[in-house]
């Protein structure tokens, strides 16, 4: 896997509902059979996995998902396949999983994507009835990025 790939795949994405789903699925196929080696097998399955997600198929995405990370996906890829399986499952009606890896990365890592782990996460909680939590969650983030009112808005969401 090189630059080149990587460029060649955002450009595929970006394709993403200009053409049918099918197609689009299909470009993905095709372009992740070019990484041979075993080391980029998680990559591919990943990248099958977020086509699939995309276009509404999450049932096909899920085990490609559990796939890529049990052979080893790692980064940044890691993380948005935790952030997207706990999606699936959540959408697939496995709630209480789609929770448990949710909580995981929010315990344990931090990056550019804890927004987006609270955000699913509170999803997640509201289809299991928290909806406290999943409101407390929701407006914790959004304090962050908001020009006015950050400690007001983040402490009532904590009061909740």
């Amino acid at each position: 896997m090189n630059e080149n790939w990587e460029t060649q795949l955002q450009n595929i994405w970006l394709k993403l509902e200009t053409i049918s789903n099918d197609a689009f699925i299909q470009q993905i196929k095709d372009h992740v059979e070019l990484l041979t080696d075993a080391d980029s097998q998680s990559i591919a399955d990943f990248e099958r996995a977020c086509a699939f997600d995309s276009t509404g198929h999450e049932k096909e995405a899920e085990p490609l998902y559990r796939s890529a990370l049990d052979k080893g996906l790692t980064g940044l890829r890691r993380r948005r396949a935790r952030i997207q399986l706990a999606s699936t499952l959540r959408n697939n009606g496995k709630i209480d999983e789609s929770i448990q890896i949710l909580r995981e990365e929010k315990a344990n890592y931090s990056d550019e994507l804890n927004d987006a782990v609270d955000s699913f996460l509170a999803l997640s909680l509201s289809s299991a009835g928290e909806h406290n939590e999943a409101l407390s969650l929701t407006l914790k983030a959004i304090s962050k990025h908001l020009p006015r009112y950050n400690n007001s808005l983040s402490r009532y969401a904590e009061n909740l």
